[in-house]
């Protein structure tokens, strides 16, 4: 009764996430290279042979620039819905395309992938929330404004990978143009920190054991005060902010009647996880 979650990369030069349970995984977006994605599961111990599917969110660059590669060496289905794959220029096979559709839990073995749309400045974009027996696990990135179908499942997770993308002085004091800055904060962009730590107060589920803050800015915000904002308030839950460059330690998650525990990368042959 539990879920494995790492993030491999997460931030506009690439985001990919990893998902799973004991037998299979999933990837959601895939968007740094073949290379890089195979070094860094390398690292943490992870086989590709788990893995069933890659999931892509929408189809910004940094969502999706590994998957047809990854897709073809490992002959790994991709869901994707048919704008996404259009307006990105996905070049997958068709018989390892699948499409998806909001709110149609889509079954991966024994996971399950819940699609939602976010408000986000892409063609068709969604959110995810992967679950295991009763073990929730949301992807919330690139989701423009923190709206109730972002509050809904929130309130169900577990653990969640959340952006917290700018620090509103830092982006209002940047050198980015007018035109760019209103992009991000316009409702269609990124959340900045104070609206990821509004949603964190207002609708954190008791049983949520770890918050992974990702999709940072490299000109907008900083790991110190993501880190530092949060951990003030955090409680019971365990804070992880996410790497732009590399892969975050793997974690273990229970459901509401369990601890959860830190899998370090060197213990997961010793566990005979993967």
């Amino acid at each position: 009764m539990s879920l494995f979650v790492a993030s491999l990369n997460s931030g506009s030069n690439g985001n990919c996430y990893y998902v799973g349970n004991n037998e299979e995984a999933v990837l959601i977006d895939a968007g740094i290279s073949c290379k890089e994605t195979e070094v860094r599961m390398k690292r943490l111990g992870l086989s590709f042979n788990k893995l069933r599917a890659i999931f892509i969110s929408h189809e910004h660059a940094d969502h999706i620039n590994g998957v047809a590669t990854l897709s073809k060496k490992y002959q790994l289905p991709v869901y994707i819905t048919p704008e996404t794959k259009r307006n990105g220029r996905v070049s997958v096979k068709d018989h390892l395309t699948f499409s998806f559709k909001a709110y149609e839990p889509v079954a991966i073995g024994s996971l399950t992938v819940l699609p939602f749309p976010k408000e986000h400045d892409a063609a068709d974009p969604h959110s995810f929330v992967i679950s295991h027996n009763q073990v929730n696990v949301g992807v919330f990135t690139d989701i423009g404004v923190v709206c109730d179908r972002v509050i809904t499942q929130f309130k169900k997770c577990h653990a969640v990978i959340l952006e917290s993308n700018y620090d509103e002085d830092m982006l209002e004091r940047g050198r980015y143009t007018q035109f760019l800055k209103e992009r991000i904060r316009g409702g269609k962009g990124h959340i900045s920190n104070t609206q990821a730590l509004e949603l964190f107060l207002a609708h954190r589920p008791e049983f949520m054991s770890h918050l992974f803050l990702g999709h940072l800015s490299a000109e907008n915000n900083s790991q110190k005060i993501v880190k530092k904002i949060f951990s003030e308030v955090a409680g019971r839950t365990e804070v992880i902010v996410a790497s732009r460059n590399k892969e975050t330690t793997l974690y273990y998650i229970r459901n509401k009647n369990h601890r959860t525990r830190k899998i370090q990368a060197a213990q997961t042959a010793q566990l005979a996880l993967f």
